[in-house]
């Protein structure tokens, strides 16, 4: 019986278009086609007191551009872009008109654009791409052949390029999140993803850096971190969050030398129980929980003596894999108690990666590590879109004037 969610893509069945998607297709055609009439008309009525030297209104209708079709996750979807005219003789003055909900050259929608990177790293090939995205998305797929994901390739290249070399100087990153994400694909050399994912001053979370590399290589970390700080980036987050595994935690230590450690609780608890009989590892993983959800330090403490005292006689092991980093699982205490439920994991990673990261075989073939980086970059963007910002963020103010909290709460409110 399988122990993880994670699946792998077979080769697709062909795409059978029912009555259902069709009536789906048609509403949304409807519907977007009304979206585009209402648009066009509050663009002209926005210029309605504009006059041409007849006295007539100088922005008006022009009919509509030729029918192209976007492809969605419901198959393609037929549409005719409105157009409007600007009467005004000299062309200079003229006022263009460009849809926002249908721009020019839209030719898929951003659940597609996303679509992509995401097949790619679940292990489908470029040739593939058309037989996976025809059972998807529809039989008639314009667009998206072998020859246009390799051009999106290519494009997406130059935009991690950038990206990757992109002035740190004006940013401020009070918490990081760091991993190493193996995918269902083989990279050159068994690298995998190195992944840093940051808390601006406003409370927004960025992906930071992602880059191949050897996730327990101090090496592979400390240039990562290095390249961070020397494209200006001189100042460490105050907390980093992340698996005990990782090389990272040598690397930080070279480079950000006073930035706390927050050991990840889903990575220790996946670690403590891999120690246990299955049989027991239901009433373990509850004690666990004990320990990080207590509401403050001191009860955190109650609770871990307890699970060292129950399973340390007969697992020792078991007890030596939590007791080891005892103080780094402790962490978030000293930091407001509403960022507690960002900090003690590493969640914003592992929810962005949970359903490319590999868990149990990989995929026949091997992808050269800068396709694998690409494509996870541009999963990383679209997913950007989604992060929650941080809970009360005006609170990382104070953490980055070094204001002292203890159990989640500022001291001189204690004190008072």
């Amino acid at each position: 019986m399988r122990n993880d969610n994670v699946f792998e893509i077979k080769k697709p069945e062909a795409f059978v278009d029912d009555q259902i998607t069709q009536i789906i297709r048609q509403g949304a055609r409807k519907l977007l086609a009304q979206a585009l009439e209402v648009e066009i008309e509050l663009f002209i009525n926005q210029y309605a007191e504009l006059k041409d030297e007849s006295g007539k209104q100088r922005i008006v209708k022009n009919g509509y551009r030729p029918e192209r079709k976007i492809q969605s996750g419901i198959g393609p979807v037929p549409v005719k872009a409105p157009r409007a005219r600007d009467r005004h003789p000299d062309p200079q003055e003229r006022i263009p008109f460009t849809s926002s909900i249908l721009p020019p050259y839209l030719r898929k929608t951003k659940s597609m654009e996303e679509l992509i990177p995401w097949l790619y790293l679940k292990g489908v090939s470029t040739g593939d791409f058309s037989d996976a995205l025809t059972a998807l998305v529809g039989q008639d797929a314009p667009g998206l052949s072998p020859g246009t994901i390799s051009r999106l390739k290519s494009v997406w290249q130059q935009d991690l390029d950038q990206w990757q070399k992109r002035d740190l100087s004006g940013k401020r990153y009070v918490y990081f999140w760091a991993d190493g994400i193996y995918c269902n694909v083989r990279m050159d050399e068994k690298q995998c993803l190195l992944v840093i994912i940051g808390t601006t001053e406003d409370g927004n979370k960025e992906l930071v850096a992602i880059e191949g590399g050897f996730r327990e290589s101090e090496l592979s970390w400390t240039q990562l971190l290095l390249n961070l700080k020397g494209r200006g980036l001189e100042i460490g987050p105050q907390l980093a969050v992340g698996d005990g595994a990782l090389g990272f935690w040598k690397g930080l230590s070279k480079v950000y030398n006073h930035t706390r450690w927050q050991r990840c609780w889903v990575h220790k608890t996946a670690n403590v129980l891999n120690k246990l009989p299955k049989s027991i590892q239901a009433g373990a993983k509850t004690k666990l929980h004990q320990i990080w959800q207590a509401p403050d330090k001191d009860e955190a403490q109650r609770h871990f003596d307890d699970f060292i005292h129950v399973y340390g006689i007969k697992y020792p092991k078991t007890a030596e894999c939590l007791q080891k980093d005892h103080d780094a699982l402790l962490t978030f205490y000293d930091f407001p108690a509403e960022h507690w439920r960002h900090i003690r994991t590493t969640n914003p990673i592992e929810s962005t990666f949970s359903t490319v990261r590999l868990r149990t075989k990989k995929v026949r073939g091997c992808f050269s590590a800068q396709t694998v980086i690409t494509m996870a970059f541009k999963l990383c963007q679209c997913a950007q879109k989604r992060w929650i910002k941080l809970h009360h963020p005006q609170r990382l103010a104070e953490v980055i004037r070094g204001v002292i909290f203890v159990n989640g709460v500022e001291d001189k409110r204690i004190a008072a």
